[in-house]
């Protein structure tokens, strides 16, 4: 069993991310969508998920942008999103506790009904 540990620094969020978005490219529902629209910048977009992540749980702000808009036309719906939360919540779990751990989750939670809506919204209009 792998030994959780807080997050407290970039390092703990690079391992997360990381961890993470190794589950996302290999999964059978997300990976398409993911390799897809990425393609061979994954070096960038991780960097990218860096600074966000570390502006959300460690107030170190270094990441600018609209976070939203990148996923707002990609053909995903409630399937897409619970995966997402499913291997976002089980990286944390197996990797991660303490409070800053349990603000990642409730941050992924928020953030994909948002998205959901919105881009459920988004679809109907067309």
């Amino acid at each position: 069993m792998t030994k959780t540990k807080e997050i407290e620094s970039l390092e703990e969020i690079k391992q997360l991310v990381d961890l993470f978005y190794g589950k996302v490219r290999k999964d059978e529902i997300l990976a398409d969508i993911f390799n897809g629209v990425i393609a061979d910048n994954w070096p960038a977009h991780l960097q990218k998920m860096y600074r966000f992540w570390q502006t959300v749980l460690l107030q170190e702000h270094t990441y600018q942008g609209s976070p939203f808009a990148p996923h707002a036309q990609l053909p995903v719906n409630a399937k897409h999103f619970d995966r997402w939360k499913k291997l976002f919540f089980e990286t944390i779990d197996e990797n991660f506790h303490g409070e800053k751990a349990k603000e990642a989750k409730f941050r992924a939670e928020k953030m994909a009904e948002m998205f959901q809506l919105k881009i459920s919204y988004l679809q109907q209009r067309v």
